[in-house]
């Protein structure tokens, strides 16, 4: 088949900035007149040397991922792009095209998601760009898109011919039927349709040891049930758990992918998958899995469940940096540090110091992991959100993390006539060895952008009054039982390249290493969402069985009172507690 390139004027749209991982709006934004078009457009124009390169792209499946690919590769051919790898049928998740990316060796690639958040005409979409370590892209390249997004004025498209409008969606590609497809033109262009699962499911198996993951199926006392919530990993997680691994037909619920998610949220947390909660729960249900587990829209987070136990994010990290060498093939022998966001609890702290590993803090958002893990100063890393991974992709992986759940429970089960060791008594025995951080996050969601700078503001003026009346480095907030030790805004300067993040998070640390935390997330298509954050470090066996909302009261109270939260946008509680 052969095609023409034809400019189509445009000019700059508002709001096309770049945010903590992409660019998410509406999607009825994303489906006006070249608003897509002129984002992917001014990302190429950013990139010097694109011509005649191979990129990757995929998605998450949600509404408008079909008809995006389509204006995409018309761009790309456009563009002089050589070559794009696509999963079949446009679905890719976000860790499988990271996989894709660094296993072929690829320019970079693009991925269509908006993540966690809802799917739909009247919901989100997204996108964003991975370069070719197949993690997000550095604020360095975000912001020379941002650049041309301001001054864009023409798309280069490809088009069958001179007649063919270019500002529809109809196919000019197939990218149903796995195979290559070639294209001539003034470039010529390549689009090479895969199975989605197989380079990611590749390098998983070189990870695990999926033997004995299949002996833990196996065992008549253990079962297992995970929530694809409608979204990219249902595919992906009937091939893997089912198909691979032997476990039963039921193991996978909601494993559908649909474009609207089945009208749900699928973010992986206690409030948006209360279906898997209700299951997971003896007292709910008395076929309870001995181990659940959820991922999000594009496959890169991960909740887990035991038997009517909740597995924390910040706990999960830590377990799994703990047991890494003993339990995990991939990792055995090489652990020499981990990282973690800033607002994501210091339980991995205490392991990375217990064990003599590097510990980083970075700004929340993936891409401040990947120099460490490029430069192998850290093999596992993790957020507060949900999300873990480790240095065989630059994403964050909710299989990945599930499978080192698995193989743990492998390893500590592997003994088939002892009785089953479960989740709870592994993260149980975690705190005795290392204490427990106790952790909880407040969002609330689509308040009002000047309300929540308004209280910010506020914030970082108690924040500028503090340090200014400090006493040998120590604070007093609100006649509060436990001193200050920092009242900061915090920066990052990267250890690798030296680069500085600033303004990352309002945070309050006290004397006994319990932290309050405050910051505007970069994920919402629209408003602004508040997170605060709460954490408490208790290293009394007696005490760390308490519910965590009981044990962060009192900081929880102190929180509300200091930002006034409730008078600025007059919130009575979060929209999701974690």
């Amino acid at each position: 088949m052969s095609f023409v390139v034809k400019s189509v004027e445009t000019k700059p749209i508002e709001g096309q900035k770049t945010g903590t991982s992409g660019l998410r709006k509406k999607t009825k934004l994303f489906t006006s007149e070249n608003y897509l078009a002129n984002w992917v457009q001014s990302l190429f124009n950013s990139l010097d040397d694109l011509e005649g390169k191979t990129i990757a792209l995929g998605g998450d499946g949600r509404y408008f991922n079909k008809e995006a690919i389509q204006i995409i590769l018309r761009l790309a051919a456009g563009n002089g792009v050589a070559k794009v790898i696509i999963g079949q049928s446009g679905i890719m998740c976000t860790p499988g095209l990271s996989a894709v990316i660094r296993k072929r060796g690829l320019y970079g690639g693009i991925i269509l998601t908006a993540s966690h958040n809802p799917a739909g005409p009247e919901e989100d979409f997204g996108i964003k760009y991975n370069v070719s370590n197949g993690g997000p892209a550095p604020e360095s390249v975000t912001e020379k898109i941002l650049e041309q997004t301001l001054q864009i004025s023409e798309l280069k498209m490809a088009s069958a011919s001179e007649t063919d409008s270019t500002t529809d969606c109809v196919s000019m590609f197939d990218i149903d039927k796995i195979g290559v497809s070639k294209f001539s033109g003034p470039k010529e262009f390549e689009v090479e349709v895969i199975d989605s699962t197989q380079d990611y499911f590749e390098l998983l198996k070189t990870m695990f040891d999926f033997e004995s993951i299949q002996k833990l199926f196996a065992r008549e006392d253990f079962t297992f049930l995970f929530d694809a919530m409608n979204a990219v990993t249902g595919p992906y997680a009937r091939k893997l758990f089912i198909e691979i691994l032997g476990a039963p037909e039921n193991s996978v619920m909601r494993g559908t992918c649909l474009e609207d998610f089945g009208g749900g949220h699928p973010d992986p947390n206690l409030t948006y998958a209360a279906e898997l909660v209700k299951k997971c729960d003896p007292a709910q249900n008395d076929s309870a899995p001995d181990m659940g587990a959820a991922s999000d829209g594009d496959g890169d987070r991960n909740m887990i469940l035991g038997k009517g136990f909740f597995v924390t994010p910040n706990d999960s990290l830590a377990v799994i940096v703990s047991l890494a060498s003993e339990c995990i093939p991939y990792f055995k022998g090489r652990i020499t540090g981990a990282a973690r966001s800033m607002p994501t609890a210091g339980a991995v702290d205490k392991v990375a110091e217990k064990l003599g590993l590097e510990c980083f803090e970075t700004p929340t958002g993936w891409k401040y992991f990947g120099n460490l893990l490029d430069a192998g100063r850290a093999q596992i890393c993790g957020e507060e959100s949900f999300g873990t991974g480790a240095d065989h992709v630059r994403e964050k992986d909710g299989l990945f993390a599930i499978l080192c759940w698995l193989q743990i429970l492998a390893v500590k089960n592997a003994d088939a006539s002892a009785p089953l060791v479960s989740v709870e008594s592994i993260v149980k025995d975690h705190w005795a060895t290392y204490g427990r951080n106790f952790f909880s996050r407040y969002d609330y969601e689509g308040v009002e952008t000047d309300a929540a700078a308004k209280m910010m503001g506020h914030l970082a003026e108690v924040q500028d009054g503090l340090n200014k009346n400090a006493v040998d480095g120590l604070m007093k907030l609100d006649n509060f039982g436990v001193k200050l030790t920092t009242a900061t805004n915090f920066s990052y300067t990267d250890p690798i390249d030296g680069s500085v993040a600033q303004k990352q998070g309002l945070m309050f640390a006290f004397e006994d290493s319990s932290r309050i935390i405050f910051r505007l997330s970069g994920t919402g298509s629209s408003g602004a969402t508040i997170r605060m954050y709460i954490e408490k470090y208790e290293s009394d066996p007696e005490k760390q069985l308490l519910d965590a909302q009981v044990a962060l009261k009192e900081y929880i109270d102190l929180a509300l009172q200091v930002s006034n939260l409730k008078g600025f946008t007059g919130r009575e509680k979060p929209t999701v507690i974690t």
